[in-house]
């Protein structure tokens, strides 16, 4: 066997193994979740959820604060979503396609933010919400994930936007379009990709946050997600942890960012070796 293919063959190999050691936690999860206590607790693993059930589902469907978590998640998450992919846009366009004073120092701004550790501004973070009377408020907590994820998403969506030479607009506007009408027609349609890419960021930054919303949503009837289910393990644990219930639990908090990845994959893929080639 010659040497380039032997490489070949040894890479795809320790790529495979390195994927199922990534997956396995993952496959873990969802087989606990159909077993039952007993046979979790037993020293002999299960490695087949043969003769499982779905009860561990159904007490877990049967919370209604589960529902509730989940309604709030969803909204705060495509609020967020809706909201960085906006403001990103209009400003990675403004720092791509326009020279102005402060420039430099603006995008200088946006790699500065990302340094700052999310913990030093709760104290700052709180006071603003309740000056404002937004805790344990959707739109609250939506402000604030979208000031989180705004500054990287602007500078994702930059390398795009630059990597769309300008000629194509000026060459459609050569052919009569106005300056709106080419971007509408020209640029945004190529810019696609790098949206749904930074889309997915601000959506999984969303969906699994836990610290802010702990700080600012502390009322148990406006508990997102994550804080519904450390909530969940915590109940559990005064009962003795039935893990069971727990992975179900967890699995039924994967399932939309699966259900959202898989509806989105393509262009993501495409979007973010688009940035890496284009940036």
């Amino acid at each position: 066997m010659r040497a380039p293919k032997l490489r070949r063959w040894l890479l795809t190999l320790l790529a495979v193994v390195l994927a199922l050691a990534w997956a396995f936690p993952v496959y873990w999860m969802v087989n606990s979740a159909f077993l039952d206590k007993a046979t979790l607790q037993s020293t002999r693993p299960t490695f087949l959820p043969f003769g499982g059930s779905l009860d561990n589902f159904t007490t877990v469907l049967g919370d209604p604060a589960f529902g509730r978590a989940l309604a709030i998640s969803l909204s705060v998450t495509l609020i967020t979503v809706a909201a960085a992919l906006a403001i990103a846009f209009l400003g990675a366009l403004a720092i791509s396609r326009f020279r102005f004073r402060g420039r430099a120092s603006f995008v200088l701004a946006l790699l500065l933010i990302q340094m700052l550790p999310a913990e030093g501004l709760f104290i700052a973070q709180y006071k603003m919400m309740s000056s404002v009377g937004l805790l344990n408020n959707v739109i609250g907590l939506a402000v604030l994930y979208t000031a989180a994820v705004v500054p990287f998403t602007i500078w994702m969506l930059r390398g795009f936007v630059a990597g769309v030479p300008i000629d194509l607009e000026e060459a459609a506007m050569v052919d009569g379009l106005s300056r709106t009408q080419a971007f509408l027609r020209i640029t945004f349609p190529l810019l696609a990709p790098g949206l749904v890419a930074s889309g997915v960021y601000a959506f999984l930054q969303a969906w699994n946050e836990f610290t802010v919303a702990l700080v600012v949503m502390t009322e148990e009837q406006a508990r997102t997600l994550p804080l519904w289910l450390r909530g969940f393990i915590q109940a559990s644990a005064t009962r003795e942890t039935d893990w069971g219930q727990v992975m179900a639990a967890s699995t039924l908090v994967a399932i939309p960012v699966i259900v959202f990845f898989l509806i989105v994959q393509s262009r993501m893929s495409s979007g973010l070796v688009g940035g890496a080639v284009k940036g």
